[in-house]
């Protein structure tokens, strides 16, 4: 089992990228279900504030986070694959969600967020770092979809 539960950050010139690895003992369906709907993040998640919109394949959501309470990230979902993956972002970055079921019946749940671009480092200071969020997002993962 992968623990403590830790983000990794990759910084360079134009990008950061941070990631993350955990196993969680539940099935994939049970941990799709959560990332999938929009609307009860809030309830399971202490790292997002609110999601307006539909999680599927083309479809846009406003996102709030508490690392950036007053802004609202509008995102594009460009991969929709049930139990799978699951991919969200912009123009300045990426989240990737995976999940992969173990011979045990856990799942391996991966996530990491790539931002970036020409202007990235005239901005990078200005960024928080997601290493907390991360793990806080993954611990609140782990706890939801291992209740009975």
């Amino acid at each position: 089992m992968l623990n403590p539960i830790k983000a990794t950050t990759t910084k360079k010139i134009f990008s950061r990228t941070t990631s993350l690895q955990v196993v969680i003992n539940s099935k994939a369906s049970k941990i799709w279900a959560l990332l999938a709907d929009a609307n009860n993040y809030p309830k399971w998640n202490s790292t997002v504030i609110s999601i307006v919109g539909n999680i599927g394949l083309d479809e846009k959501i406003e996102l709030k986070s508490t690392l950036s309470p007053d802004r609202i990230f509008k995102l594009k979902i460009s991969e929709f694959e049930p139990n799978k993956k699951l991919v969200w972002g912009d123009a300045m970055g990426k989240r990737i969600y995976t999940l992969s079921e173990q011979a045990d019946g856990a799942t391996l749940f991966s996530m990491s967020e790539k931002i970036g671009g020409p202007a990235f480092p005239l901005f990078a200071s200005m960024i928080p770092d997601f290493d907390e969020s991360f793990e806080t997002f993954a611990k609140d993962l782990k706890k939801a979809a291992e209740k009975n």
